[in-house]
């Protein structure tokens, strides 16, 4: 009989901490569902006073201006890009043309460029585009050459295009590059007893850096060489051979 109260009292304990519980439990659910509606309520606005009730609810759930979007420049990769430029040619790192039995060296010869290239991954890209070069001649006014070539080149930049931190990416502004590639195409050295015909440009190299603009438009600054392979470089020539021709380019490279 002496247990019969301790008994009771155990009882009424355990129904007493599962009725807290389920308590607990509701009020925990209405913290939660409160701060949901402060949240969407309060979408757009920074929260400055305390938002209790519904304290818990709002700091599970609050994400709105959690981070000044001003702060944090994104950069999404693209896949694709297009290009478009000019060069200037480096008489002293280019063959002489043959003329009378002469030399002349390069003066005042220039180069355009487009093309369309595609990346390949944060580090390789490649490229396909369409040369046309205009050479003039020191002390050989009367006579000029003229080169168009379609190319191909694969290009290996040097540090990681962009960058990721957690969720978020950032482009990089500097990344120097490397290249190498081949192309072809039909020269022409104009006048009488000029050597024109088809063209090898194998290998074609370059040697460059990247500067971003925006997330977007970046401008390419490189050496290129071609080691030409066709009819000679000037007037009156052999059939057949190999000349260098060296540039320094310049270019917008547009990614979309």
């Amino acid at each position: 009989m002496k247990k019969t109260p301790f008994i009771i009292g155990i009882c009424g304990a355990i129904w007493g901490a599962t009725a807290n519980a389920a308590y607990s439990d509701r009020a925990f659910r209405s913290e939660i569902s409160r701060g949901l509606d402060i949240v969407s309520a309060q979408a757009n606005v920074d929260i400055v006073e305390d938002a209790a009730p519904g304290e818990l609810g709002l700091e599970v759930y609050q994400t709105t201006n959690a981070v000044d979007t001003r702060d944090v420049k994104l950069f999404i990769p693209t896949s694709m890009y297009v290009r478009g430029g000019a060069g200037l040619n480096l008489g002293f790192a280019t063959d002489k043309a043959k003329f009378g039995g002469k030399e002349y060296e390069s003066s005042g010869s220039w180069t355009t460029q487009i093309g369309l290239g595609w990346n390949l991954s944060s580090y390789v890209r490649t490229e396909i585009d369409f040369q046309t070069s205009t050479f003039e001649f020191s002390d050989l006014k009367q006579r000029q050459a003229t080169y168009q070539t379609i190319g191909g080149m694969l290009y290996f930049d040097l540090a990681r295009r962009y960058v990721q931190t957690g969720d978020i990416t950032r482009r990089r502004v500097f990344v120097p590059f490397i290249g190498v590639g081949a192309g072809f195409g039909h020269y022409e050295f104009e006048g009488t007893g000029g050597a024109d015909g088809f063209v090898i440009a194998a290998p074609r190299a370059q040697v460059g850096f990247n500067i971003a603009l925006t997330d977007l438009i970046g401008v390419d600054i490189a050496y290129q060489y071609q080691m030409m392979i066709g009819n000679g470089f000037g007037w009156d020539v052999r059939a057949g051979g190999v000349d260098n021709v060296s540039n320094v380019m310049a270019s917008f490279r547009v990614n979309f």
